[in-house]
C-alpha cells in the first residue's frame, strides 16, 4: 500500500528534521529567557547589597560618633583621656563578652550527621554480617567498634577490655585489635 508523495506532503525525516528545529528554537529561547531573568535578579540583588553595605558603613560611622560623644560627655566630670578610657574599656569589654558567647557556640554545634554516620555503619555491619554470622553478634562487634572511638576490631574480639583511659595499659583510640583463630 505504497503512496505516492504529492509536492505537498512532506517525507517523516523532513518532519522530524522539523520538529527537532521547532524544539532547538524553544529551547534556545528558554535559556535566553533564564539567562534575561537571572541577569536582572543579579542585578537587583547587587544593586541591594551596595545599598546594605553603604548603610552599615553609615551605622559603624554613627556609633563611632555616638562613642566620641558619650567619651566628650563622661569629660564633663573627669579629664578627656578618661572618658575616652571609660568608653573604650566598656567597648572592649562588651567585644571579649561577644567573642566569648561565640566560640561557646562554635563549641556546641554538631555540624557532622553523628546519628546518620552511626546508623550507616551498623546498616554495612548488618549487611556484611548477612551470610557470615548471626545478627546478635555482629551488633556485638558493631557495639565494641564504637564503644571505641577508632578502634577496628574483628567479630568476637573484646575491643573494650582494659581501661581506655590512655594510659598505656589498655586498648585505646586508634588501635586495633584481632581475635585469635578459635
Amino acid at each position: 500500500m505504497a503512496t505516492e508523495a504529492s509536492g505537498t506532503e512532506r517525507t517523516i525525516g523532513q518532519l522530524v528534521a522539523d520538529a527537532t528545529h521547532d524544539l532547538e528554537g524553544i529551547v534556545r529561547g528558554e535559556i535566553a529567557l533564564a539567562k534575561a531573568e537571572v541577569t536582572t535578579g543579579a542585578k537587583v540583588l547587587s544593586k541591594g547589597a551596595g545599598l546594605l553595605a553603604g548603610a552599615g558603613f553609615l551605622a559603624l560611622m554613627g556609633f563611632v560618633f555616638l562613642l566620641h560623644s558619650a567619651a566628650w560627655g563622661i569629660a564633663e566630670w573627669l579629664p578627656v583621656w578618661a572618658g575616652y578610657l571609660i568608653v573604650a574599656a566598656v567597648v572592649l569589654i562588651v567585644a571579649v563578652i561577644l567573642a566569648l558567647l561565640g566560640r561557646k557556640a562554635l563549641q556546641n554545634a554538631r555540624p557532622a550527621p553523628e546519628r546518620a554516620i552511626d546508623q550507616a555503619q551498623q546498616t554495612i555491619a548488618v549487611i556484611k554480617s548477612t551470610g557470615s554470622e548471626p545478627a546478635p553478634a555482629a551488633a556485638a562487634a558493631t557495639a565494641g567498634s564504637a564503644a571505641t572511638a577508632g578502634s577496628t576490631s574483628t567479630a568476637g574480639s573484646a575491643s573494650t577490655a582494659g581501661p581506655a583511659s590512655g594510659n598505656g595499659t589498655g586498648p585505646t583510640a586508634g588501635t586495633s585489635t584481632t581475635a585469635p583463630p578459635a
